[in-house]
């Protein structure tokens, strides 16, 4: 069982338009600016608090994002009524153009209750049916498969995840993540498209792979894929795809807030590129005894991404404090 499990207790459209470059006021003065910011968030987990903060901080320091990616848990359990919460949040504003939203474990954790005010672990799954789970987040996401395309000013976001829920096929398993041969297709197809079009894709996912960034060295991480080895060759492929991956909610502060991966059999040689989201709600670091630790303080954390014509730009935001952790320049293989 994935380790903060009794927390709550404490598109399918596709848009194939031109890349469309940011508006004139958003460019630098001293030339080509960037073709498009957007930013990532992920784990509000019923922080409808820090959510407003983060949606008024993001709009402050970048009024022309193209969009917002959520990489998962956007409910702390799943339930229609918190869905509706962040969609009342949303809709106060400032709300972003689009939304990318990918399915987290804790959008799966209403098997835990009886009611929305009864825990009742022992007799799970308390009458909650599978299909029940992901109809929720389908109506929220406004899609029908867990795994979708749109395009943030013509760059494309890819969002991937979870087709089980796997308690209900095998008992010794709870939130791994288990992905469609369907899924995988589509995900290999998109790739192989974008990449002929010159154009980097950003990969959302709830979950992050094993020995990546922050956390992913750690017990806790490193079995979340069931089919990990399968997805690296995927994206392993290609030189212009950035991964981005929540759940751990490790400081975005940590030195491997950001790596390069290479996937060995794939012929690529520089590896792609793989972020961490930080978190909306609560974070996390290394106890140095193979567990983690709170941070302590106020803690909302997310990320800012320009888009060049030959490099992305991955800045780290302290939603919290409206300061910039740090950031990383990653030179694309090819000219947009």
């Amino acid at each position: 069982m994935e380790r903060r499990a009794l927390i709550a207790t404490a598109a399918g459209a596709v848009a194939l338009g031109a890349l469309a470059p940011a508006p004139a006021k958003a460019r630098t003065e001293r030339g080509e600016g960037p073709l498009t910011t957007f930013n990532v968030i992920s784990d509000i987990q019923g922080d409808l608090g820090d959510l407003a903060t983060a949606l008024d901080d993001m709009h402050a320091t970048n009024p022309y994002s193209s969009g917002l990616a959520v990489a998962g848990d956007i409910t702390p359990r799943g339930y229609d009524a918190e869905y509706a919460e962040v969609r009342r949040v949303l809709d106060r504003g400032p709300r972003p153009r689009e939304i990318a939203w990918a399915v987290g474990n804790h959008e799966f954790y209403v098997p835990k209750w009886a009611d929305p005010g009864t825990l009742a672990q022992a007799t799970w799954p308390n009458g909650a049916t599978e299909d029940s789970l992901f109809r929720s987040f389908h109506r929220f996401a406004q899609r029908g498969t867990v795994y979708a395309e749109t395009t943030f000013a013509g760059i494309p976001v890819l969002t991937i995840g979870t087709e089980r829920y796997m308690h209900y096929h095998d008992p010794k398993l709870w939130d791994e993540v288990w992905l469609s041969e369907a899924q995988f297709r589509w995900l290999a197809d998109r790739l192989a498209h974008w990449t002929r079009r010159r154009r980097p894709v950003m990969v959302i996912t709830h979950h992050p792979l094993p020995d990546t960034v922050s956390g992913t060295r750690n017990k806790l991480y490193m079995s979340d894929y069931l089919q990990a080895d399968h997805l690296l060759s995927l994206l392993g492929r290609h030189r212009d795809v950035f991964l981005f991956s929540g759940h751990t909610h490790w400081d975005l502060g940590l030195s491997d807030w950001y790596v390069r991966r290479v996937v060995p059999g794939t012929g690529n040689l520089d590896g792609f590129s793989v972020v961490n989201t930080g978190a909306v709600q609560t974070g996390y670091t290394d106890n140095g005894q193979g567990g983690e630790n709170a941070v302590g303080g106020a803690f909302n954390q997310g990320l800012q991404v320009e888009v060049h014509r030959d490099r992305v730009v991955l800045k780290a935001r302290d939603f919290a404090t409206g300061t910039w952790l740090k950031q990383v320049t990653v030179p694309l293989s090819t000219r947009i």
